[in-house]
C-alpha cells in the first residue's frame, strides 16, 4: 500500500490526499511535521533531504515534492483525464501547476504567516499590504482564465490543475483580509465543493 509522510494540516500533504481519493487509491498516512514525528531525523531525511513533507513511499520508490507526486499518483493510476497524455494538453495542465507552485504560493509567503498564523515575526503593515496586493493579483489572472474556460482551470474538464490551485485559492478565501469580488473563481470554487474528496481535504476549515 501507498505511504504518505505527513501532517494532515499541510497544505502540500492534503493535496496529495485529495489527489489519491480522486483516483481511488488506497494509501496509509503517517502524520509528520511540526506537532508529530520530526523531520529532521537522519531516516527522514534519506528520504527527502529537504525535511518536508510530504514523502510518498510506494515500495522502494521515494518521491518528495507535492505536484511531482500527484503526477506520479494520476499516471500509475492511468488517469489520462486528470493529466493528459497528450503532450499540448498535458503541458497545458502542467503549466499552471507550476504557477501555482511558483509564482501563486510565493504571493503569499509574507502576508499568509502574518495574517493567517498570526506570526509575530512577521509584523511590517507596508509588507503586509504589499502581499495582499500581490496574491490578490495571481487570483485576478486566475479569474481571467476561468472567465476564458468558463468551467475549470486548463479547460472544459477538471484536472491536477484544479487540485493543487483549488487547495491554494482555499488559502486566500480563509485568510482574513478584504478581498475584492472575483466571480469566475466563486463559480469555480462552488463547483469544486461539489467534489467530496475537496470537502475533506480542501475546504474543511484547515488554512
Amino acid at each position: 500500500m501507498l505511504k504518505i509522510l505527513g501532517k494532515i494540516t499541510s497544505i502540500n500533504v492534503r493535496k496529495v490526499l485529495w489527489t489519491c481519493e480522486e483516483i481511488g487509491l488506497d494509501y496509509l498516512q503517517e502524520d509528520y511535521g511540526s506537532g508529530f514525528a520530526s523531520t529532521e531525523t537522519d531516516a527522514f531525511r534519506a528520504l527527502n533531504p529537504n525535511a518536508m513533507v510530504p514523502v510518498l513511499i510506494d515500495g522502494d520508490f521515494v518521491l518528495w515534492e507535492s505536484n511531482a507526486i500527484c503526477r506520479y499518483l494520476v499516471r500509475k493510476a492511468g488517469r489520462d483525464d486528470l493529466l493528459p497524455g497528450d503532450p499540448q494538453e498535458c503541458a497545458n495542465v502542467e503549466r499552471w501547476m507550476d504557477w501555482q507552485a511558483s509564482e501563486f504560493n510565493n504571493a503569499w509567503r509574507y502576508v499568509f504567516p502574518a495574517l493567517g498564523r498570526k506570526n509575530p515575526d512577521f509584523n511590517d503593515p507596508e509588507r503586509i499590504a504589499a502581499g495582499i496586493k500581490e496574491w490578490n493579483h495571481h487570483i485576478a489572472i486566475l479569474n481571467q482564465q476561468l472567465q476564458r474556460t468558463g468551467a475549470w482551470v486548463a479547460g472544459e474538464t477538471f484536472t491536477l490543475a484544479d487540485v493543487v490551485l483549488g487547495l491554494s485559492v482555499n488559502r486566500w478565501k480563509m485568510t482574513p483580509f478584504d478581498r475584492p469580488s472575483f466571480p469566475a473563481i466563486e463559480a469555480w470554487f462552488a463547483r469544486l465543493n461539489q467534489r467530496p474528496a475537496f470537502l475533506r481535504h480542501g475546504n474543511n476549515g484547515m488554512l
